[in-house]
């Protein structure tokens, strides 16, 4: 039963909260923009975490070993199947 009793309050405040509302004045307020600034910063952190990152990345790539064995040729001496 206590379900019920919270339901039936929360109908009685509706109707206030409804007639108290200016649909023209609501704002997010300073709760909004501080949870608006804390991500976009977090957005920096992160990105300039993942520039530092990159820097470091090797991208050269080791010879093959396998390839190195092979004699390198244009492609016509060799038979074709």
């Amino acid at each position: 039963m206590p379900d019920m009793y919270a339901t039936q309050a929360l109908t009685h405040l509706v109707p206030l909260a409804a007639e108290e509302l200016d649909k023209n004045k609501v704002t997010p307020g300073v709760l909004g923009f501080l949870v608006f600034a804390a991500l976009a910063v977090g957005v920096w952190a992160l990105m300039k975490s993942m520039n530092r990152h990159m820097g470091r990345v090797n991208f050269e790539e080791a010879p093959d070993p396998a390839a190195a064995a092979e004699p390198v040729g244009d492609g016509a001496s060799s038979p074709r199947k």
